[in-house]
């Protein structure tokens, strides 16, 4: 494992000092173009340059609106140089929920895109009332005469600037999903992320030379913080991905020899299809992390041997705490399948229930965790901070779970995606984890919907492997004899593909809303 030592007191001086151990490397990889990492970060010196011009400085926010590139690196880069906290923008908001977030954060600067998916995002916001937004500058088509505004790669003013920052700097405002109420802007600072993602590199074992498809985006906290910056800091190429399209994907790994890959389990099971269909060249693929709610052990297995991701772990995190729990290396394939690990150094974690009391070992109840990385706050929202940080430190991270006795936190699932049958508590997590062990499912997506007599039952969205025709009543049956009654699905509804968002995950809310129909 390689990694840039000491650890720079913030993302920029973490690019400068990348440039410097490794100047000719390739840090990205895009259409078929590489930049090195000294090619990096010059060009991420003047953009800070034209920035600055603009009059962008310390203590202002810019934003990027925009799908994973090498732009989108450069222009964060850049941003952070000057000073200013990047805010990133979900690619799949509307116009509505973009404007607040521009209001809120009272940018300055929009960092967007001409078109992406066929949308136009500054028609979008055309209508939005954004008196501090004084900039809009297009990564795809307006960027290099947006550069060529400053003094180039070599003006002392970029150098003045970064001399200002350190590792108590706010260095982005990164928005919750807002899966219930509106969104809240997660404050961090340097000193959360790097530490952070240092150990996260050393867990993964990330290295110069390997090669990072990263498919999560760039707006999100880990296609960010343990994506493009855990690469600059630990010298493996980016290979970024717009969106995830499965034939692209494929296509990467075997072209650029993709060697590292993270995701949510959706995507590994797109990937295990599309292996089921035809044979391609996986070999070069050699580890990779997923995420801990909905793994279950027979898809980690196919991950491991199928993939040859041998080095897969999990992990568990969250946009208020980077990183929360990790396995480690030499772990268990059973432990990597069926737990997220332990506390990250420098967190604690604990497993409470409605009081803050821990819980004896083995029994659920919330996921508490305290230290380095989390949050400096909620943005301009006190309130929510209070509510989210308790007084002892301890952020409530709204997901129930157990841990065992080595310390190691198995995730059971969100509290609000809890539904109670005839009185039970059921975890969708658990259900989707038994039905993975049949031999004709693919992946599959349970919520509770209403019911009469019980309250809630459980309702199955089911995407079944290639040549598998099994009936509805032949898998429920299958699924009573395999698992407790009041967790069965009452209703299987075969689907092609699940609704997911632009980082992956099911989108459980479209699926609740389909029992009405």
């Amino acid at each position: 494992m390689t990694t840039l030592d000491p650890l720079p007191l913030t993302i920029p001086h973490v690019a400068e000092a990348a440039a410097a151990r490794w100047p000719t490397a390739p840090a990205v990889i895009e259409n078929g173009e590489t930049w090195s990492f000294a090619e990096l970060w010059r060009r991420s010196r003047a953009a800070a340059s034209a920035l600055l011009t603009r009059g962008i400085g310390a203590g202002d926010r810019v934003a990027i609106w925009a799908p994973n590139s090498r732009e989108w690196i450069v222009a964060a880069i850049a941003a952070m140089t000057c000073g200013a906290a990047v805010v990133t923008l979900n690619t799949r908001l509307k116009g509505r929920e973009a404007g607040d977030i521009l209001r809120r954060t009272r940018t300055r600067l929009l960092f967007t895109v001409e078109s992406f998916l066929g949308i136009d995002y500054r028609a979008l916001i055309a209508s939005e009332d954004l008196p501090e937004l004084a900039h809009a500058v297009l990564l795809d088509s307006g960027f290099a005469a947006f550069v060529a505004e400053g003094d180039g790669a070599h003006d002392p003013a970029v150098d003045a600037a970064m001399a200002a920052i350190d590792a108590d700097t706010v260095s982005d405002i990164l928005f919750t999903s807002g899966t219930t109420g509106s969104p809240k802007g997660v404050l961090m600072t340097y000193g959360r992320v790097l530490p952070q993602a240092a150990v996260w590199i050393a867990n993964t074992r990330l290295t110069e030379g390997d090669r990072y498809l990263i498919v999560n985006p760039f707006f999100h906290s880990f296609g960010m913080k343990v994506g493009w910056v855990a690469c600059l800091m630990s010298g493996a190429t980016v290979v970024p991905m717009p969106q995830f399209e499965v034939a692209q994907a494929i296509d990467l790994i075997e072209r650029e020899r993709v060697t590292f890959m993270p995701g949510p389990p959706t995507i590994f099971q797109m990937l295990l299809a599309e292996l089921d269909r035809r044979q391609w060249d996986c070999s070069s693929l050699r580890g990779g992390t997923t995420g801990a709610a909905t793994v279950p052990p027979a898809l980690v297995e196919r991950i491991r041997t199928d993939l040859g991701m041998v080095d897969l772990i999990t992990a568990y995190g969250m946009t208020e705490c980077v990183n929360i729990t990790t396995c480690l290396p030499g772990d268990s394939a059973e432990t990597i399948a069926q737990t997220c690990g332990g506390a990250f150094p420098g967190n604690e974690v604990r497993v409470a229930d409605g009081e803050g009391n821990e819980v004896p070992r083995g029994e659920a109840g919330e996921v508490l965790v305290r230290g380095t990385g989390v949050m400096l706050g909620y943005l301009d929202d006190p309130a929510a901070t209070a509510e989210a940080i308790d007084a002892q430190g301890w952020l409530h991270t709204g997901d129930i779970g157990t841990m065992d006795e080595r310390g190691y936190l198995r995730i059971t699932d969100r509290k609000k995606d809890l539904y109670i049958s005839g009185g039970f508590n059921v975890y969708p997590a658990e259900v989707e984890k038994l039905l993975a062990e049949h031999p004709a499912i693919a992946m599959s997506a349970v919520v509770g919907v209403p019911d009469e007599r019980l309250g809630e039952v459980g309702r199955a969205f089911v995407v079944l492997r290639p040549g598998a025709a099994p009936t509805e009543p032949e898998l429920v049956a299958w699924a009573r004899a395999n698992m407790a009654n009041y967790k069965v699905p009452r209703s299987i509804v075969f689907v092609e593909d699940l609704p997911r968002n632009a980082s992956g995950k099911v989108l459980k809310t479209e699926l609740r809303a389909t029992e009405k129909e």
